[in-house]
């Protein structure tokens, strides 16, 4: 029995043996549902892993060989790159209207530095804190990009978060922009296929060296050893430790690590970040740099006034304007301290110097050396900004901007923006329209309004409120237009507002001379508003052209446009309130504003503030401000309110002498109705209302007599009219 047991178990494990030999041969499936059948998902579940496996390194083979067929294509594109574009200085240029350079961003002449000139010291701690793997890799690390990447999400890369190797970032220092809008997958590609190609050419010590004597160090200094002189008075091999680990740690971003800040803790912590990572590269030991850390960051500086007088005494003159400039470069997302540009401005020389002189050499009175001004003019037929000056007697330059700034009142040269200008726009109001001058208090209060005289004209021309600068028409008409109205008219020309315009802003809101010069450009030009540009193109690094230009916008009608010029002639006027602008023969208008004081302020009768005018011709818009920095201090005499208005007629009648003086023209959408010996002007069929006032006439002289706008009596409609609605 025990035999035929042993005889039986041997028979089972051949069975066994065979299945396992021959699966085909595997016993029946047991019926369906009397078991689990595992196994079998568990196959189709590895087949299908494997399938998108294999998918996604088809995939991913396909997208390398791609993605390196496109860097391929893009490095063969790549500029060249020399050794004199790698030692070259790294300043911006701007460049006037015809292409001769009149700013430089280097206030100092760079003095370059051989290699044997540059501690070791220096090399170690730019090395430690720039590209640790510097001497490892051969242009591009990708080690030190994964690293980066990480160091990035943990947020302890000891202020290496960059994936750029020195190399890399002298490349692109040296032919590329540092616009962000050119920060694409290109110009990666092309700087990296670069950074490889100056790695095979030139030695590491040649490549720090380059990197050295390029970057920017802030004051205007571009190298350290032009930057240890300026800031130290002394050659790099004389300064300390904590000195050279600063020096190593600005051109990150040498205005924000700036050492001569009030505040520098900035600079004191990038400077000892520095001597951590020369600790960790092993070039310096914790000691060494526990000490250095102790002695100031101030320790060793110059004092930089006469320095930066000496620098700054040929750049006074396009200060206010190179200030717009660079300003304008970075809304356009450029570097100018590092991306070594050429910029072409819109900027007219010989104007910018009228600007300049008439302000500084005494041709126009100015009763204070503290008495400042700020003064933009334009093109009104395309935006361009061709000369401004923000400020007289400047010592401090690259800092203020009297000519942009938007915290001092206009005055009433706003009236025929926010006022008037709507009123012609949304109501067809007519030239000779009537509006009150008389007593009036601001809606819904006690408080009173006055004129500048204190005086009332009672029922007057809408013309002649504007020529003789009549505050409670003004007023009344914006509460007519409407704030929202008023608020969409100037809104258009650039002009915003804090608030709905009303009571009080009808005769003075916050506004710059750059704004108001292309607004009235507007007005100038038939009704275009064009936002006001500096910049015509860049040229960077590499050989780009960048163009740039304002496209217009229709603000207003020809029709208001024409009838706001045609009024504002009358302002010029030997009996109006900006005779001092008149430039005789000159075809022109223009608007002026007061701001005065309040009554509490403890000044003398009829002190200024605020003096300003805004004039134009077909070729020209000036905007002229002046002012004290510190208005309660010291106030603007009434005998000087016309200080804008003479520098106007100063720069305006030379501006004018090689350029077409000509008159505006009627649009045919008005009509011309003689009134009073005035050509007055009304919207063409448009229908209106006189608001149930008495037809008046405008005063002598506030418009043209029929002889002097060239038309006939005859052939313009006479008599009075009450409005026809």
């Amino acid at each position: 029995m025990a035999n035929d047991k042993a005889n039986q178990w041997s028979r089972v494990n051949r069975n066994h043996k065979m299945y396992d030999q021959y699966p085909a041969q595997e016993p029946p499936r047991p019926p369906k549902g009397s078991g689990p059948r595992k196994p079998r998902k568990t196959k189709k579940k590895r087949r299908w892993i494997l399938a998108i496996f294999l998918w996604l390194f088809t995939l991913g083979l396909i997208a390398g060989l791609a993605g390196t067929a496109l860097f391929f294509t893009y490095a063969n594109d790549a500029p060249n790159i020399t050794e004199s574009d790698l030692a070259s200085e790294n300043s911006t240029q701007l460049l006037d209207s015809k292409g001769n350079v009149f700013w430089s961003m280097a206030t100092q002449d760079r003095d370059y530095a051989n290699s044997n000139e540059i501690p070791k010291q220096l090399k170690q701690a730019v090395v430690s804190i720039e590209d640790r793997r510097f001497y490892k890799h051969h242009g591009v690390d990708p080690i030190r990009i994964a690293g980066a990447a990480i160091s990035n999400i943990k947020g302890s890369s000891l202020g290496m978060q960059g994936g750029s190797t020195l190399t890399q970032q002298l490349v692109k220092l040296s032919v590329f922009s540092t616009s962000t809008s050119d920060q694409t997958f290109k110009r990666k590609a092309q700087e990296a296929w670069l950074a490889l190609r100056v790695e095979k050419n030139f030695t590491k010590n040649q490549i720090l060296t380059f990197y050295m004597n390029k970057v920017y160090m802030g004051h205007g200094v571009y190298g350290m050893k032009t930057a240890s002189e300026y800031f130290y008075g002394k050659a790099l091999t004389d300064l300390s430790l904590p000195q050279l680990a600063l020096l190593a740690g600005m051109p990150q971003s040498p205005t924000y690590y700036d050492p001569y800040l009030k505040d520098t803790t900035a600079a004191k912590e990038r400077r000892d970040t520095v001597l951590k990572a020369m600790v960790t590269y092993g070039a310096i030991t914790s000691k060494q740099a526990t000490e250095a850390m102790k002695v100031p960051v101030s320790d060793g500086l110059q004092d930089l006034n006469a320095k930066t007088e000496a620098a700054n005494s040929t750049r006074q003159v396009a200060d206010g304007y190179a200030l717009s400039v660079i300003t304008e470069a970075k809304k356009l997302g450029y570097d100018t301290t590092k991306a070594g540009l050429k910029i072409y401005t819109n900027m007219d020389s010989n104007l910018q110097q009228s600007l300049y002189d008439n302000a500084n050499d005494g041709s126009v009175t100015f009763s204070s050396d503290d008495l400042q001004i700020g003064a933009t003019m334009t093109d009104p037929n395309n935006g361009h900004v061709i000369a401004q000056i923000g400020g007289r007697n400047v010592n401090t330059l690259q800092a203020l901007n009297r000519a942009t700034g938007k915290n001092r009142s206009s005055g009433s040269s706003i009236k025929p923006l926010l006022d008037y200008g709507p009123a012609i726009e949304y109501l067809n109001w007519p030239t000779y329209r009537t509006v009150e001058d008389k007593k009036y208090k601001y809606n819904g209060t006690n408080m009173s309004v006055y004129n500048w005289d204190k005086k009332y004209m009672g029922n007057i021309t809408m013309r002649t409120a504007l020529t003789q600068s009549r505050n409670i028409p003004a007023i009344r008409t914006l509460e007519e237009v409407g704030g929202s109205n008023a608020e969409k008219f100037v809104n258009g020309l650039g002009i915003t507002t804090n608030s709905t315009p009303g009571g009080s802003m009808a005769i003075g809101i916050d506004v710059s001379t750059e704004q108001e010069a292309a607004a009235f450009g507007a007005v100038a030009n038939g009704g275009v508003y064009y936002k006001p540009t500096y910049i015509s193109k860049i040229v960077t690094a590499d050989g780009t052209t960048h163009s740039y230009t304002s496209s217009g916008t229709r603000a207003m009608k020809t029709s208001t446009a024409f009838m706001l010029t045609d009024m504002m002639k009358g302002v010029i006027k030997p009996n109006a309130t900006a005779a001092d602008a008149a430039i005789s023969g000159l075809y022109q208008a223009g608007k002026s504003g007061l701001v005065a004081y309040d009554d509490n302020a403890g000044m003398p009768d009829k002190a200024i503030s605020d003096a300003w005018f805004t004039g134009y011709t077909k070729s020209y818009t000036l905007s002229v401000w002046t002012g004290f920095d510190v208005p309660s201090k010291n106030y603007i005499p009434w005998t000087e309110q016309d200080l804008p208005a003479q520098y106007y007629a100063k720069v305006m009648a030379y501006a004018m002498q090689n350029k077409s003086n000509t008159d505006w023209t009627a649009p045919d959408t008005v009509t011309a109705k003689v009134k009073g010996n005035i050509v007055e002007y009304e919207v063409k069929d448009a229908s209106w209302s006189n608001g149930g006032l008495p037809s008046v006439n405008s005063i002598a002289q506030s418009g043209e007599t029929p002889s002097e706008a060239g038309i006939s009596v005859n052939s313009a409609s006479t008599g009075s009219t009450t409005g026809n609605n």
